[in-house]
């Protein structure tokens, strides 16, 4: 018999990925991941655990997501037909790359192209289907290299182009005007402007959606205090959405899920405004304290953590604070640059002088 050869069928590109695996371990504070800290009111928490115990288990959630998209539609300023609900924003990428990845003749493959660093499910999800990725790194100040990135367009000429603006991991947001500039030049693709943590941010761009018909926007609830529900969305105009959702898989987010983020998007939005407030703020405090400390520069963050640049390798303080119980992310292993660079989360007051206390420490040694 024939064995079974599994890497006959693989897609070579495979070879070069590695799954998506958060750091494990215990952590006694843990500013890694972006995530918003535990704001919610009591009464909030009561209101989403009745909601809960009202789903009806033994039916399917609604396959249009009617009332979610309302609610999203109304928090947003658009109509719902331009509204499509994923499971967080990964799902939401990955079908445009299922969607819009007909090659341009004369070549045999699409292309993505993207920043870097940046949010790393871009390239990931594309290399996944077999498409070409083209990146342009940022400039000095972490934004869009405008003439780099005009260049690349031409060069490259790709169907889909990913932009997170507030940037991950960066937090720094892209320069209106070359924004504006590059979807102009940009007519032949989708520019998809990756909004995730733009309720910390003093603008957004959803003026571009209605502007230019070659914008879609990401955004989700995962960085605002609800990352369990994992609920993205994309708006784009109904032609768009309308074809992504045939490459939508049925019932994907759960009923629980959309009760749920619909009734926190509507009737305790304000608890989602508040923790934002709460954040910006401790953000604002934290910047203050850790910008005074040597060796340390800032980017500008428009998002709910800081982007360090450090004289000392990033890889020896994230372990010395690791040795403190506190987890932050480090870039050191991508080498460059990024060697030399920390995420921090905003967490809690005492989160955040736990941290900032390990993190004075540390570097007095």
């Amino acid at each position: 018999m024939t064995p079974f050869d599994l890497r006959s069928l693989l897609r070579p590109e495979l070879a070069e990925l590695q799954p998506y695996l958060p750091h494990t371990g215990h952590y006694e504070i843990r500013l890694d991941a972006n995530e918003a800290p535990p704001m919610l009111s009591q009464e909030a928490l009561e209101r989403l655990s009745q909601a809960a115990a009202a789903t009806s288990w033994h039916r399917y959630p609604d396959a249009t997501q009617e009332e979610l998209r309302r609610a999203i539609a109304q928090r947003c300023g658009a109509r719902p037909e331009e509204v499509l609900v994923g499971v967080g924003s990964d799902e939401l990428i990955t079908l445009l790359l299922t969607v819009l990845t007909r090659p341009k003749a004369p070549a045999s493959e699409a292309v993505v192209l993207t920043a870097t660093p940046t949010f790393v499910m871009y390239r990931s999800s594309a290399r996944a289907r077999g498409l070409r990725v083209a990146e342009v790194p940022l400039d000095s100040d972490w934004d869009l290299d405008e003439e780099a990135s005009l260049r690349a367009l031409e060069e490259a000429d790709p169907n889909v182009v990913f932009l997170a603006s507030p940037n991950n991991p960066t937090g720094t947001m892209i320069t209106p005007a070359r924004l504006a500039r590059f979807v102009e030049a940009a007519r032949r693709a989708l520019v998809v402007v990756d909004e995730a943590y733009v309720d910390y941010a003093d603008r957004d761009q959803l003026a571009l959606l209605r502007q230019y018909d070659n914008v879609a926007i990401l955004r989700t609830l995962s960085k605002v205090g609800f990352a369990a529900l994992r609920v993205g969305w994309l708006l784009g105009r109904p032609d768009l959405v309308a074809e992504l959702d045939k490459a939508r898989l049925p019932y994907n987010i759960p009923s629980p899920c959309q009760s749920l983020a619909a009734l926190a998007l509507t009737e305790l939005s304000g608890e989602i405004d508040a923790t934002c407030r709460a954040v910006v703020t401790e953000r604002r405090r934290l910047e203050e304290a850790v910008g005074a400390l040597p060796g340390i520069r800032l980017a500008n963050s428009q998002a709910n953590f800081l982007w360090l640049e450090t004289e000392r390798g990033a890889g020896e303080l994230w372990d010395a604070l690791r040795r403190h119980g506190i987890l932050v992310r480090s870039f050191h292993a991508r080498g460059g640059r990024l060697a030399h660079c920390l995420r921090v989360t905003i967490g809690t007051r005492e989160e955040n002088d736990a941290f900032l206390a390990a993190f004075r420490e540390t570097l007095e040694r």
